[in-house]
């Protein structure tokens, strides 16, 4: 809308960040985006989240949206006119809110486990898991190029920036995940067409560095 002001906090590795920006850029949203170190948070950061004290935040005309699926629903529901991402049967809304849920209960604990656990049969297991939370995903994508059937929606925006943790996953856990999820894989790809998607991920391998930078500072490696 004419005269707003859209303000983003992120960091740039955050898969939850990344949905607001694949989300904004879907629609074509004019904002500032203002990057945040996690490790000594701005002072708006902590006005704007006093709750929770994370990114990402949407700051539209001075007030707060915080957690990445409720700012995606606020922008899709605020925006409405150009390329909506949720379905507007409620029933199908329902659903896509399910998936994103899942998403955001499985696959970022499960990728969490893969970087972190230190002993080889927790992260045997935990490999596992997340290649079977993926072929779950896999089965729901069916034969449909999106989640939300002949359009990205809602459950792609989701999930399409774990995407950019794939090769940190693979890397940390010794593992591929293509030859296990052959058509996620290339539903990934496809998203990865978007401009929208390409420009707002973050390089797969400055992902890795910092996961890398922080393993070193704990002490694990």
């Amino acid at each position: 809308m004419a005269g707003d002001k859209v303000v983003l906090l992120g960091t740039y590795i955050s898969m939850f960040g990344m949905r607001v920006r694949v989300a904004l850029a879907e629609k074509g949203i004019e904002h500032e985006y203002k990057e945040e170190n996690l490790a000594n948070k701005s002072q708006l950061l902590l006005e704007m989240n006093p709750i929770h004290k994370k990114i990402p935040v949407l700051i539209h005309n001075g007030r707060p949206i915080c957690e990445s699926l409720i700012i995606v629903q606020y922008i899709d529901e605020v925006w409405h006119d150009k390329n909506p991402l949720l379905p507007s049967d409620p029933y199908q809304r329902a659903q896509a809110r399910f998936w994103a849920d899942f998403i955001d209960k499985k696959v970022y604990i499960a990728g969490r486990q893969i970087i972190w656990t230190t002993k080889e049969e927790d992260q045997e297991a935990a490999k596992k898991e997340f290649i079977e939370i993926l072929k779950i995903l896999e089965g729901e994508l069916g034969n449909k190029p999106y989640f939300g059937g002949e359009n990205f929606g809602f459950v792609d925006v989701a999930l399409i920036t774990f995407y950019s943790w794939f090769y940190t996953y693979e890397t940390c856990g010794n593992f591929k995940i293509e030859p296990e999820c052959p058509e996620l894989m290339e539903w990934a790809k496809r998203c990865m067409q978007r401009v929208s998607v390409s420009k707002s991920l973050a390089d797969p391998h400055k992902i890795y560095d910092f996961v890398l930078s922080m393993k070193k500072k704990h002490g694990n490696e």
